[in-house]
């Protein structure tokens, strides 16, 4: 029996585009049927579909080739020191238990989800550069701007891929089915060199304002080409990543909202401070039969509080990511804790004449995430309730580009009243007095300011904290990534990551 590993599902990618149409939110909300590659691309539409499916993967919340949830907040708030775990026992979801602990092998962990999201995403967006010409009846300019789109999002997903696993396989061609079994990994150098040649393209043609919420732009591309080169963390270069940071940041078209908590309410999607946003909707109408193509933002299940009944949030979460008491006393007294944590053991507590309650799940601490909370005003009208949360997820946004512009001046010696003048901004907007621009003082706060929303796991490994911070969790040096899916090593050239045999 073959088994699945990235042959089948870049071979899965070439039939393309199956169930995908697009929506004013540029999802896939209803399903078009199928088609085939040899009639395909022959019109604006199919173009279009095509460069969908690029996007796609982008949503996943479940699936992949272990078939279950693969969402990647909850692998990497678990890996953290964020949060545990969670759920309602310890053999709940085995891989986000075990990158909990750091009990990751090949056959066990968050990696198959991953791997299987970026590189499907990788193999849809070559598709795109393939085979989006004039055939499809777009003009030049359509085709480089689809194009563009194509690169970004292709380095996107390599940016992810080689933060995450290492020595990844360098794919940038449609693959052949003789080539299925035979990719070879290559070195991290060169997979950067990739990345920056994509986003070197996506900066030159990208428009300044999205064609769809949802799509790419120039401010996008700028902002992930400073946060890769800020991730080689190679010196020297800190004054190229500034500066890739700072047509964003002084470019005019982004601001700070004025309210912290206004970033993660589902009504304001795609709001001034909103640079890449992965965007979720609640009108899909999703039932557990879709599994796993659900377009809700799943997590937001995943972190309610297990059987609550009590005011504002919804009764049947899974009780994941449970926040670490670490985590509770960091943000305690900061401005922006009420809108980061929920204490439900209080709320619970505060409404006890009304019978409220919750069963403590797994790693119970009492605080729960709120920046993706099952709200109950939130609800879908239609569907499964768990399955049809409409929360965005900001992937880049403008605060963290300030706080990495900062990191990138001081660690470059570069100009330090601008290093300032970013941090102080970023203070300023939640009423927090200045302090001095030091990388101790920066990297607080990105903990304090993007807490829980997926940036921890991967500050620690490139500040090269990990070692320290986690070795309560059981991390080891090899865990500086995660283990290659076992699935991707049977009948192919691939080698495992090391401590991980």
């Amino acid at each position: 029996m073959k088994t699945r590993h990235i042959g089948y599902f870049l071979a899965l990618a070439s039939i393309p585009f199956l169930n995908t149409s697009c929506s004013k939110s540029f999802l896939n909300v209803s399903p078009n049927g199928e088609v085939l590659q040899s009639n395909f691309y022959k019109s604006p539409a199919d173009a279009l579909q095509a460069l969908t499916a690029a996007y796609n993967p982008l949503g996943w919340e479940c699936g992949g080739s272990d078939n279950t949830y693969i969402d990647k907040l909850l692998a990497l708030n678990a890996g953290s020191d964020e949060c545990y775990s969670g759920g309602g026992g310890s053999s709940d979801t085995p891989p986000i238990q075990a990158i909990n602990d750091y009990t990751m092998s090949g056959a066990v962990g968050p990696q198959a989800g991953l791997w299987d999201r970026n590189y499907t995403g990788i193999a849809n967006a070559n598709q795109v550069l393939e085979n989006v010409g004039p055939a499809s009846g777009l003009t030049t300019a359509e085709i480089t701007e689809y194009d563009a789109e194509a690169k970004f999002l292709r380095a996107y997903y390599y940016f992810d891929l080689v933060r995450e696993f290492g020595n990844i396989p360098l794919i940038t061609h449609v693959l052949g089915q003789s080539e299925w079994f035979t990719q070879v990994q290559t070195s991290p150098d060169s997979v950067y060199a990739q990345i920056e040649s994509d986003l070197t393209f996506a900066i030159a043609n990208l428009p300044v304002t999205a064609i769809q919420p949802g799509r790419a732009t120039l401010g996008a591309a700028n902002a992930l080409m400073g946060k890769v080169i800020l991730t080689e963390n190679n010196t020297s270069r800190m004054a190229d990543a500034a500066k890739y940071l700072d047509a964003v940041n002084y470019s005019g078209v982004y601001s700070l909202l004025p309210n912290y908590a206004d970033l993660f309410n589902v009504a304001n999607k795609f709001n001034s401070e909103s640079i890449f946003e992965i965007v979720h909707t609640n009108s899909q109408q999703a039932g557990w039969g879709n599994w796993p193509g659900f377009l809700g933002n799943v997590y937001v299940n995943m972190i309610g509080a297990r059987s609550f009944n009590g005011p504002t949030y919804w009764s049947d979460g899974y009780g994941f990511n449970p926040v670490t008491m670490a985590y509770v006393n960091l943000l305690k007294g900061d401005p922006r804790y009420a809108a980061s944590i929920i204490n439900i053991d209080s709320l619970v507590a505060a409404n006890a004449s009304t019978g409220a309650s919750y069963a403590k799940g797994y790693l119970n601490t009492g605080y729960f995430i709120n920046k993706f909370a099952p709200i109950k005003a939130n609800i879908a009208p239609v569907g499964q309730t768990e399955l049809n949360w409409p929360n965005d997820y900001i992937e880049i946004r403008l605060a963290d580009t300030y706080l990495m512009e900062a990191e990138a001046l001081v660690r470059g010696g570069g100009d330090a009243s601008k290093a300032q003048s970013l941090l102080d901004a970023v203070r300023a907007r939640v009423g927090l007095p200045s302090i001095p621009a030091t990388l101790g003082n920066i990297y607080t706060e990105r903990q304090l300011e993007l807490a829980f929303e997926g940036h921890r796991w991967f500050d620690l490994q490139r500040t090269n904290q990990a070692a320290s911070v986690l070795a309560s969790k059981g991390y080891q040096a090899h865990n500086n990534v995660l283990p290659i899916p076992l699935v991707e090593l049977n009948n192919t050239k691939l080698k495992q990551n090391p401590g991980y045999q």
